[in-house]
């Protein structure tokens, strides 16, 4: 028997000694999925490491990766971790600015990219950091090198790396990763080996892992959410389906049939509205039962139902909710929901419907997971991000702001001791930034960012996260940002289900000629209105969204409107559509 994990290399050791798996990673390339064992994983891994250590990568040199989810990616993390290197993954989306900043921040040396477009991208960001001196990319492309070239061909340099790792401590850094970046710069969060292993650790209590299970993985691996969950597999010893991209997402989750995966809010609203588009297109007894479904679903809760509400669930689970756990595969026993806030609504049809979702919250600089939901032992509450995990402590100062403690806190922000001095306290209480409360029982409810609420020319305070969350339920409401600061009243940007609107257009005779005349058509102002009326019943007077403004274009990452992570970039997305902001108060 192995000790204890103490290193993050530690956890695939243990499992090569104890329970090897036959899929320990795998990935899905041209149409065929290539395996690794976990013996193929160390065994690979550590010839890259000695690679590298050939190239005079040594412990506490900074190497960057910028790629998808694939198999790669796991063996380059372990190759680094073995040495005692520091790993800075970078966003893909990121532009070429971020990734100049980054490198030259960082201090990197060594660049690993999946494809030719990333490649081209850390080319150009290298010619300003001189101290980078080598680009290797997963794909094989002409011309460049391949990262298989470093492979070690013989044991030489083994007792170097034998040493390196002996050396690693799990209060070393193991990796920085560049926060998104909604205000500046990015900073770069330091962790450390145990502060990811402690996470893991204390997060795989909260799901339903063992030796065997399947997951899939394709929320981004540069973000620390998948990457400890991908720590957590490993240590419980589970198979891993890397998935690159999200084509096909629907075909490959269902080719898997994973038992556990990860998803963010707006992945699990873009599944719903597509089972609310097929519902919609029935008829007769079938659309009846669908719309009951949807009824008892959004009835569900995990106490005080009546017999008879039991009954009409078993009902529509037998005859309804069975399609929608085909299309995942039928064998998911837990979805981990985190990044943003998840409207209850949903999370309670979908655990209804027998696909149980567990939102949870954290910060990269909590190595991510402050507290969960557990569909197990009473410990799941909608509209709340479950009880905090096992050595984590929480509590809400008198302003509101959620701070916390535990093994998971970063070291700090990387070269900047006064941004860290600004939220990490000396005695080791961070402060997150999000305002929230504790129930009697445990639970952490989120009610909004605290630097993204503002007050009103009346003085009132206003959370944007909570209105916008309620817009967003809507089937006609893609994005929205709750604006007002220092106006006479709230109002909102909205970006319309531009696909649900050509739907609706159809069906109610209403010409669609471009999402640029169609967000002018009064019908459909006056119906997007509807949708506003409703998000504002049960807010307080001085928070309803009083007008808004339907825009003609969706909101991406390159278009500078969200973070790689999917954030809100409020202030850029201000100054982008300043006309339609003025239009909106015009005369007020």
């Amino acid at each position: 028997m192995m000790p204890h994990p103490s290193r993050l290399f530690d956890i695939l050791d243990r499992q090569l000694a104890e329970y090897p798996q036959e899929v320990c990673i795998a990935a899905k390339q041209k149409g065929t999925w290539y395996n690794y064992t976990t013996a193929d994983v160390v065994k690979t891994a550590e010839q890259l490491a000695m690679g590298l250590i050939s190239l005079g990568v040594k412990p506490g040199d900074r190497v960057a990766m910028a790629s998808g989810n694939r198999n790669e990616w796991c063996i380059v993390d372990q190759a680094l971790l073995r040495i005692g290197a520091v790993s800075v993954p970078i966003y893909p989306t990121s532009s070429a600015e971020d990734y100049a900043y980054i490198l030259s921040h960082a201090g990197v040396r060594i660049f690993f990219a999946s494809n030719q477009e990333l490649h081209d991208k850390a080319e150009v960001a290298a010619r300003g950091v001189p101290g980078m001196k080598y680009i290797y990319t997963f794909d094989h492309l002409d011309g460049i090198p391949h990262w298989s070239m470093l492979l070690a061909k013989d044991e030489a340099l083994r007792p170097k790396l034998e040493e390196y790792k002996a050396g690693v401590k799990g209060s070393d850094l193991c990796t920085i990763i560049y926060t998104s970046g909604t205000t500046g710069k990015p900073k770069g969060v330091m962790l450390t080996h145990h502060n990811v292993l402690s996470n893991a650790e204390a997060s795989a209590e909260r799901l339903p892992v063992e030796v065997g299970v399947r997951c899939v993985s394709f929320l981004p691996l540069c973000h620390i959410y998948e990457r400890m969950l991908m720590y957590l597999y490993q240590r419980t010893g589970m198979n891993i389906h890397f998935i690159e991209t999200l084509d096909d997402l629907g075909a490959k989750i269902k080719e898997v049939r994973p038992h556990v995966f990860t998803a963010v809010p707006r992945l699990l609203e873009k599944i719903y509205e597509s089972i609310l588009s097929k519902g919609h297109a029935l008829t007769g007894f079938k659309r009846w039962m669908f719309d009951l479904s949807l009824k008892v679903g959004e009835e569900y809760d995990v106490h005080g139902k009546s017999a008879w509400y039991k009954a009409k669930l078993a009902l529509v689970r037998k005859l309804v909710f069975s399609k929608w756990r085909e299309a995942l595969g039928n064998e998911v026993l837990c979805v981990a929901s985190g990044s943003a806030a998840l409207n209850p609504r949903l999370a309670r049809i979908f655990n209804a419907a027998g696909i149980p979702v567990m939102e949870g919250y954290g910060l990269t600089e909590t190595s991510p997971v402050i507290s969960v939901n557990d569909a197990r032992n009473d410990g799941l509450r909608f509209g709340s991000v479950g009880k905090p995990i096992r050595n984590v402590e929480v509590k809400i100062a008198a302003d509101g702001e959620i701070i916390v403690k535990g093994p998971n806190i970063m070291v700090g922000y990387y070269k900047d001791p006064g941004k860290t001095a600004e939220v990490l306290e000396p005695d080791g209480w961070l402060h997150t930034g999000d305002i929230g409360r504790l129930d009697a029982d445990g639970f952490l409810y989120i009610t909004d960012r605290k630097k993204e609420m503002f007050k009103t020319s009346g003085g009132k305070y206003v959370a944007p996260q909570v209105i916008e969350n309620q817009l967003r339920a809507s089937r006609f409401i893609e994005q929205a940002m709750v604006i007002g600061e220092n106006r006479k009243f709230p109002a909102a940007l909205i970006v319309p289900n531009f696909a649900f609107l050509k739907e609706y257009c159809a069906l109610k005779g209403i010409p669609y000629t471009s999402a640029e005349e169609v967000v002018k058509d009064k019908r459909i102002i006056d119906r997007v209105q509807l949708e506003v009326d409703e998000a504002n019943k049960g807010l307080g007077h001085w928070e309803q969204v009083k007008k808004f403004a339907l825009l003609p274009h969706d909101w991406t990452i390159e278009g500078g409107e969200f973070t790689p992570s999917l954030k809100l970039r409020r202030k850029p997305i201000l100054a982008k559509y300043a006309d339609a902001v003025e239009g909106i108060y015009a005369g007020t």
